[in-house]
């Protein structure tokens, strides 16, 4: 139950950093440097949270898998939400148990079941439906969809690398030293520091990832991935409706975008239910 509660507490709050950043951009952020001014404020709320509980006993390792994801991946993510808005970011963001489930099979030998299969179908099906949505308006541009698609796809890896190192650290000390990693690679990407502007319209989105992160790294030290990242993709649901709330008709949020969510987190729901 604790590896639940956590993993939809991090859900929420993701889905809730989907909307911040889409905000922070609307109000003139800038978007080459969102990515390091968001990972600023995580870092920030990971390391003093790894003051409370630290295990500094594979740090280096986590730290390597922090390139990948939240480094490589939130560069990713962020122009996907520029590209494409926060909710159809966060839809296409949920396929990452699907990406978790086919490294399961391939290099973990893990058995395949009808279920899972089933539960593939609906992720492909939600991202597909995304991709082909020909009514989407002009200024939502279908290459946001690749980039939400490569993030979930280092999420799905990130994953893996932590739970099967989960002996070898803290929660805490894991979330800061990715964060750590994150931020370096942000800022490589922008070619330069964040402005304190920048860093003040992303704080919000910061909070809420580094929160999320915490979360879902107490929940994968407590549960399986095949549990954990299931419920974590439920945090499309929450970017859709927080979108709809918050941001309303620039995210032209229509029926085959709720379609999507639901297309996915039905899928991921079914591969928790199957290997769980």
């Amino acid at each position: 139950m604790t590896a639940v509660l956590l993993a939809l507490a991090a859900a929420a709050s993701f889905g809730a950093m989907t909307v911040a950043i889409r905000v922070a951009l609307s109000r003139g952020a800038s978007a080459s440097r969102a990515s390091a001014a968001t990972l600023v404020t995580s870092f920030t709320v990971t390391l003093l949270a790894s003051f409370v509980r630290h295990d500094y006993t594979s740090t280096w390792k986590f730290f390597l898998a922090g390139l990948l994801a939240p480094g490589i991946s939130q560069v990713l993510f962020t122009r996907s939400v520029k590209e494409v808005g926060a909710s159809r970011t966060s839809v296409a963001a949920g396929a990452a148990p699907l990406f978790a489930l086919v490294i399961a099979f391939t290099l973990l030998d893990e058995p395949v079941q009808a279920q899972l299969v089933v539960g593939a179908v609906a992720i492909v099906a939600g991202s597909v439906g995304l991709v082909a949505e020909r009514d989407r308006p002009e200024h939502l541009r279908s290459l946001g969809i690749v980039f939400a698609l490569g993030a979930a796809v280092l999420f799905a890896i990130r994953d893996n690398i932590v739970r099967s190192l989960h002996a070898h650290g803290s929660p805490e000390t894991v979330a800061a030293a990715t964060m750590l990693a994150g931020m370096l690679v942000g800022i490589a990407s922008a070619r330069a520091l964040p402005s304190r502007r920048d860093v003040r319209a992303l704080a919000p989105a910061g909070l809420l990832f580094g929160f999320s992160y915490i979360c879902s790294f107490e929940a994968y030290f407590h549960g399986r991935v095949s549990v954990v990242s299931p419920l974590i993709a439920t945090e499309s649901l929450w970017g859709v409706g927080l979108a709809a709330l918050l941001i309303g008709s620039s995210e032209a949020i229509g029926w085959k975008v709720v379609l999507g969510a639901l297309g996915i987190v039905g899928g991921s729901v079914a591969i928790g239910l199957a290997a769980g």
